[in-house]
């Protein structure tokens, strides 16, 4: 009888990272131990809950490496929150006056799984957390070992997110079809909105990445489709302060010179004046299982085109969204090497019996390690101090803020 069951799961938002990590792990415990059972919870912590499950068969684990080709889950994703019981029930997971921690711990006792792999964001992994701490207290047997994955590439105290380098990369490949758009009508405004709750990393690397793959192209001489009218002009992120009538008066002599302006702005930017906004007029701002608000009512990038429309002479405004599109891709050659770094030592991690989640500890000297769940949070800035985003806000004319 094999010594481990491995189950994983896969939750919160999309990133170009999820196939290729359930893809990497069955591959590596096929190779060190391919008698170990493995299953995979559909549709993340909501399957768990209900028990419901797929086995990675002889033929699933020949195959494995297929996964490195797609984006999306292969699995399903959900936003459970195991401590929020009323949440749960609302939803059916759980009967009244369960404990979803207690449901899930159960169900993992019944499936007779002895290590899970959990793959999503700090949201993700403190709810692994909480199920491990539970787990222990009630003397349940479970290592469980959790792989970084946001696009936001905000999780303290980890370096670099599975993804986040790939959605940067999709989100500059989109907006360069987008950025087209200019020439379609006079004195255009376009606003490329990037997702990023509370952290402008992505937003601002997909600018980087941008102005990169735009100073390789070549254009023809002496027409009104250039180098200049493809360029950035402004890039907003939620750890900028930001006064709106100095960015107008800048962007005004931009738009009364090159007929258009292009901006890159994150979701999160601006978005507790927009709230304030909101309550002040009596609407209810909507917030999901996690307390967040949800951003898609919001729109941001709705509310900074209608400040902008009318300070720059806009005669039309658009906003594009490359969320959807960058997050479902599947993981460049950058990611695919971290993946596999990750996902080896997750693996042998988890055959020794050690959890935690899988990084490289910015607060240990940048060292890939197992890191304890008790130090996994969201929410970590960008510095903006940064050298080569500095180098971007200069090569834009946009002042630092």
């Amino acid at each position: 009888m094999p010594k481990h069951k491995v189950a994983m799961l896969t939750a919160g938002g999309l990133a170009p990272c999820l196939s290729s990590a359930v893809g990497g792990l069955i591959e590596r415990y096929h190779e060190l131990s391919p008698e170990v059972g493995i299953i995979g919870y559909l549709g993340g912590y909501k399957g768990l809950l209900l028990g419901q499950s797929v086995t990675a068969t002889p033929e699933v684990r020949a195959q494995a490496g297929l996964l490195h080709r797609h984006g999306g889950s292969p699995l399903g994703n959900s936003r459970v929150k195991l401590t929020n019981a009323a949440d749960c029930e609302k939803r059916g997971l759980v009967k009244p006056g369960q404990d979803p921690l207690k449901a899930a711990a159960e169900q993992l006792t019944k499936d007779g799984v002895t290590i899970l792999h959990t793959i999503g964001g700090d949201d993700t992994n403190t709810t692994a957390a909480d199920l491990a701490a539970f787990l222990g207290k009630n003397g349940y047997r479970l290592t469980v070992v959790g792989l970084p994955k946001t696009v936001d590439n905000d999780v303290i105290p980890i370096r670099q997110s599975l993804g986040a380098w790939t959605a940067a990369e999709e989100g500059a490949r989109f907006f360069e079809n987008v950025v087209g758009e200019q020439s379609a009508n006079p004195r255009m405004l376009i606003i490329h909105e990037v997702m990023g709750r509370n952290c402008g990393w992505l937003t601002a690397a997909t600018a980087r990445e941008y102005r990169i793959r735009l100073m390789h192209q070549h254009f023809l001489p002496g027409f009104n489709f250039s180098r200049h009218h493809k360029d950035l002009d402004a890039v907003y992120l939620p750890e900028m302060r930001l006064d709106i009538e100095a960015e107008a008066r800048r962007l005004k002599l931009v738009m009364d010179r090159k007929d258009c302006v292009n901006i890159f702005i994150a979701e999160g930017a601006g978005v507790e004046t927009i709230v304030a906004e909101m309550q002040s007029r009596g609407e209810a701002v909507e917030k999901d299982a996690f307390g967040h608000v949800r951003l898609d009512k919001v729109n941001v990038g709705g509310w900074f085109s209608k400040q902008f429309a009318k300070l720059l002479g806009a005669e039309k405004t658009l906003v594009q969204k490359s969320g959807y599109f960058a997050r479902a891709a599947a993981a460049n050659s950058e990611d695919l090497r971290l993946i596999k770094s990750m996902v080896d030592l997750a693996v042998d991690c988890a055959m020794r019996g050690e959890s935690g989640v899988i990084g490289h500890d910015e607060e240990r000297g940048g060292v890939l390690r197992p890191i304890e769940f008790p130090r996994i949070k969201g929410g970590k800035p960008f510095d903006i101090g940064t050298d080569w985003f500095d180098e971007l806000l200069k090569g834009i004319g946009q002042p630092a803020v």
